[in-house]
């Protein structure tokens, strides 16, 4: 369990956290305007008249939109509302040309109900987070302060396009009930494996640094071993699993000194520095009388079939989950398992090279982590430049380290070559694994006749050294299969040396 001290007592976390992502979809929530609001398009050239606000405009409920969420809802193991509604939620802001927000109030069913995702808990365990609802709504516009220096900017390009917004449940009627997150490292799991449900499914890009996936972090603390849900605050609009962690620490220790201090802690909405790694309060934290929600008179309430949800489930791929603990199964651990579906594009490259072998799974998992996530722009064909741009870089194949593997497997070739090889490939060299080790005489020599006769010429060159093992020094081992593999230019199979060795020394 994640604790802090304090001055007289041990202080737990209470955490909970409203992900927003933003909805994969050709156009906006509600008009026909272009989603893509790249940085690289002109300022409010994506912005239609009913993104604009302009009167008389009436929203269109965009139907991909509700099954991109649906889809997620049913990643999230949760429950699909067949009725709910749309409400104006009530608030003036620069970057919101209505005056008010179209979304999906508490009080009503959202599309996407009670669910849960499954993380590692701080304990090393499986731990079930419960989610509490899933709903539909539309995104602000983007302020630019930094345009000039006297004036600020709003682009609307952003304006109305779908959020999905993932609320985790606290459930307060049953205190000991754990399925909630508790340390700044289950906050950070628990956001990895929404981003991933999310990719995996084509729901999102998931993108922190993009904006495409933020959050709103609500930290409480209690005295360690008490049931109560002490007040809470809410960092609003967090976009880097590092920051999320800074400030849910420092949230706490704050409100940690309060209540050591003899005060109270107040439900507040914060404000986070990422330069100074603190939190300060922005304002009082709104209650849903606040925003005034009333149903949105042009929207009619949105009814889902049981054949369109049925439907959705048809298409859904493999979700993360499922894929580490497949990975698991052919004998990956834990930690290779969840780097390896850090995205759907690397499971499928990983899935490629293994085809099926699972004697290939750990090799090929070993070489993914330890060298081709060094060098991304080697391997990741669809983020890759052009490799005309990038001199001698070329792009590495799953195939390509299939078969470095097998004819390590083979032994065609010992470590040390299949390196040298892997370093001619990153160089831009042309050709297999294969064509390559041919060009360079890279094979392994397996001839035992051949390594013999090497393992014979070092001992008899090396008599003080052979007593000194034969004393005891057994560590000089590795000297005479440095003076093998040298005389044999590193292509002796290095398992055939130990061999001959330990049995002519003997």
């Amino acid at each position: 369990m994640f604790t802090i001290k304090g001055k007289t007592t041990d202080w737990e976390l209470v955490i909970g956290l409203e992900t927003h992502i933003e909805v994969l979809s050709n156009s906006k929530l509600f008009s026909g305007a272009s989603a893509n609001y790249n940085p690289t398009i002109a300022p409010n050239t994506q912005v239609s008249m009913v993104d604009a606000a302009m009167p008389g405009m009436l929203p269109v409920l965009n139907e991909f939109c509700v099954e991109q969420a649906i889809k997620m809802g049913l990643g999230l193991n949760a429950e699909i509302s067949r009725k709910s509604k749309f409400a104006r939620k009530q608030y003036f802001y620069p970057d919101l040309p209505q005056g008010y927000q179209i979304s999906q109030p508490a009080e009503e069913p959202p599309v996407v109900g009670r669910g849960w995702v499954e993380i590692m808990g701080d304990d090393g365990k499986p731990k079930k987070i419960l989610i509490e609802r899933a709903h539909l709504e539309q995104d602000a516009g983007k302020l630019k302060h930094d345009v000039h220096p006297t004036k600020s900017f709003a682009d609307y390009n952003r304006t109305g396009v779908a959020l999905l917004e993932i609320v985790t449940f606290l459930d307060t009627k049953n205190p000991e009930n754990n399925s909630y997150i508790t340390s700044p490292d289950e906050a950070e799991r628990y956001l990895r494996e929404i981003r991933e449900i999310a990719r995996a499914l084509g729901v999102s890009k998931a993108n922190m640094e993009e904006g495409s996936m933020r959050a709103d972090v609500n930290v409480s603390v209690r005295p360690v071993g008490s049931n109560e849900f002490r007040t809470r605050t809410e960092t609003k609009n967090m976009v880097s699993f590092k920051f999320i962690k800074s400030a849910i620490e420092y949230e706490a220790r704050r409100q940690i000194e309060i209540y050591e201090n003899g005060g109270t802690v107040s439900q507040d909405t914060m404000r986070y520095s990422q330069s100074e790694g603190t939190t300060s309060v922005m304002r009082s934290k709104e209650d849903a009388l606040d925003y005034r929600y009333f149903p949105d008179p042009d929207l009619l309430p949105l009814e889902i079939s049981d054949e369109m949800i049925e439907r959705i489930k048809q298409t859904m791929p493999e979700l993360p989950a499922a894929t580490r603990a497949r990975y698991i199964s052919m004998g990956l651990n834990e930690y290779d398992a969840a780097r390896l579906t850090e995205s759907t594009d690397i499971s499928k490259w990983f899935d490629t090279a293994v085809n099926g072998k699972s004697e290939r799974a750990k090799p090929i998992a070993n070489w993914m982590i330890s060298e081709l996530f060094a060098h991304p722009e080697n391997w990741d064909a669809k983020n890759a430049v052009d490799t005309a741009e990038q001199g001698e870089a070329r792009i590495i194949t799953p195939e390509n380290l299939a078969e470095l593997v097998d004819m390590i497997s083979a032994n065609e070739i010992n470590g040390k070559q299949a390196k040298e090889i892997f370093i001619k490939m990153l160089d831009g060299e042309s050709g297999t694994p294969k064509e390559i080790a041919d060009r360079f005489g890279m094979k392994q020599i397996t001839d035992t006749g051949a390594i013999e006769k090497a393992v014979d010429d070092v001992i008899a060159a090396n008599h003080a050294q052979v007593e000194q093992y034969k004393s005891g020094k057994v560590g000089l081992l590795g000297f005479f299969v440095g003076g093998v593999m040298k005389a044999t230019g590193g292509k002796a199979n290095p398992a055939v040396v130990n061999e001959l060795l330990k049995k002519k020394l003997a």
